[in-house]
């Protein structure tokens, strides 16, 4: 949901996904930005009626020099001082009032301009055609640390769990549980597979009438999981309801799909990008998303009936490349399957144009580095904005350099998944739990699994990329994967630009106090502007942060 407000040379434009509101604040007027000194902003929740002044964390030095460690302030008393606010603390499906006031005067003695009010509601994200479901993503965090005091998830209990799901494992459970007798299928494509409760659903499921059948990645290797399926299938007492993938033994059947059908009917899929897993659903990153189209999820049965033949990879990219073109902008319809392995690199070449040809911004994230063919359109000069979430840097990787190369562009924005010490910016830290820590459920990617694309998501007709390939040579040649492509949708854009903006901002913080120890420079605390020089860079003709200005607001 979108609310744009205007009033005497302020506005407010209100994005509202499932968990995340972001407001973007413009000040056309040079004469409501004299003497500006920042934002305050109240917040008030329709549903349980709790009004606040929002808080922040820097502080005016003069008034504030020594601030407690990752204690917040009153925006009241310490504005924002940036035209691009995140609230990541929403639910789904509430009503909310911003008050966005503009302060003016000096510290310790501010008044109030005249403000915007915006009244927004947050995306159901069970409801629609599309029902999303992100995670937690952030284990490494502040704020759990202040709940659960850097404990692990499995010494905390339940409740440590249900942060970290957010929804997400709810969301699969309750997809399965739907075939609950005879009238109902489901037939599911998976890659890890060992999460104990989702296969027991499964097996539920079954024991309810429901036909359950399941393709699972069976090839062993260190690397692959193909071993622990099969101990967690038979532990689980799902053997005779399984079909193992073994063929094209150096390829991955990369796939996380389940198709719903009813009366023999598909009616709905889940795709996205989580495995089942622990570490999937409490770990790093990751989506779940339900599509309520029944001719998308006869697209996804289809492609599951090829792959319980267990094709070779030959065989199956005749099929896809038959069964599963490239959408086009002229035939493409609203909702688009992509399948993989194909018989060639026509997808990600698509990918690749629809990041060459947007026209006010792009968003993505990549778990396993930057394909060559995106990282050309990257290193195009482009006048808008690129932001990208990676999981790691990859310095000693020829075949993805480092992200000194995403540079070459100033509008290039990158964040990195990192984790904050108390050494750095020390003001965010709480020092009597040092560092923050991951949940250790996941050793290969340990922050960012998802694999989506966002094309000109703040406009008019919104792309969407996402599932489960990684945007790789190797997911669209030889691995089976799949992918959306949804198009004009802005509810479905709205929702995943506000989880990466989510994370994005979690992590570029991180990443960039990483970067200052690596430079061994000693821990520093940042302040607010005393006076309105904050406000230069944010209309400073075709600096980044003007741009990031224009495009929220």
């Amino acid at each position: 949901m979108r609310v744009r407000v205007a009033n005497d040379g302020l506005s407010v434009h209100a994005i509202a996904g499932t968990y995340v509101i972001l407001l973007g604040i413009d000040v056309p007027r040079p004469a409501r930005r004299r003497g500006l000194l920042g934002f305050a902003l109240h917040r008030t929740d329709h549903t349980d009626g709790t009004q606040e002044w929002l808080p922040g964390f820097k502080t005016f030095q003069s008034i504030t020099p020594q601030p407690e460690p990752a204690e917040p302030t009153s925006t009241l008393t310490n504005p924002i001082q940036a035209f691009l606010w995140g609230d990541y603390a929403a639910h789904s499906g509430r009503e909310y009032t911003y008050r966005v006031v503009p302060m003016y005067g000096r510290p310790g003695a501010l008044t109030q301009g005249d403000g915007v009010e915006v009244r927004v509601r947050t995306e159901n994200e069970s409801n629609g055609r599309h029902a999303i479901y992100f995670n937690r993503g952030a284990a490494a965090s502040q704020a759990y640390v202040r709940q659960f005091q850097n404990r692990k998830p499995d010494e905390v209990g339940e409740a440590a769990y249900r942060w970290l799901s957010r929804g997400l494992e709810e969301a699969m459970l309750a997809f399965i549980r739907k075939a609950s007798d005879r009238r109902w299928s489901l037939r599911a494509a998976v890659y890890e597979f060992s999460y104990a409760p989702v296969l027991e659903a499964f097996r539920d499921a079954a024991r309810a009438g429901a036909d359950v059948q399941i393709v699972y990645d069976h090839k062993p290797g260190a690397m692959k999981p193909g071993t622990r399926n099969a101990r967690a299938i038979r532990a689980a007492g799902l053997t005779r309801l399984v079909t193992p993938r073994e063929s094209n033994a150096s390829f991955i059947a990369h796939n996380k799909f389940i198709v719903l059908l009813r009366d023999d009917r598909p009616v709905e899929v889940w795709t996205g990008s989580t495995n089942i897993t622990e570490g999937a659903i409490y770990g790093h990153s990751n989506v779940g998303h339900i599509v309520r189209d029944r001719r998308v999820a006869a697209a996804y049965l289809a492609y599951w009936k090829e792959l319980r033949g267990d094709p070779d990879a030959r065989v199956l990219r005749r099929w896809t490349a038959a069964e599963s073109p490239v959408p086009d902008r002229n035939g493409a319809g609203p909702i688009s399957a992509v399948f993989s392995p194909r018989d060639s690199l026509e997808a990600l070449q698509f990918y690749a144009r629809l990041m060459d040809r947007a026209t006010s911004s792009v968003f993505l994230t990549a778990a396993f580095g930057i394909n060559r063919l995106l990282r050309h359109v990257l290193a195009r000069d482009k006048p808008y904005l690129r932001y990208l979430l990676l999981e790691k840097e990859d310095k000693d990787d020829p075949n993805d350099p480092d992200v000194e190369i995403y540079k070459r562009d100033r509008e290039n924005l990158v964040s990195v998944g990192s984790v904050l010490t108390p050494n750095i910016l020390e003001r965010w830290v709480l020092d009597r739990f040092r560092e923050e820590e991951l949940t250790g459920a996941n050793k290969h990617v340990k922050y960012i699994h998802t694999k989506y694309m966002l094309v000109d998501p703040l406009g008019e007709h919104p792309i969407v990329v996402t599932g489960s390939a990684n945007f790789s040579d190797a997911s669209t040649l030889r691995n089976d994967e799949n992918m959306l492509v949804i198009r004009d949708d802005t509810r479905v854009a709205d929702v995943y630009l506000g989880e990466f903006m989510r994370l994005y901002s979690h992590y570029r913080f991180r990443w960039i106090a990483e970067k200052l120890s690596e430079r061994e420079q000693p821990a520093r605390k940042v302040h607010l502007s005393e006076d309105d020089s904050w406000l230069a860079p944010f209309f400073q003709t075709g600096s980044v942060k003007m741009q990031e200005r224009v495009l929220f607001a």
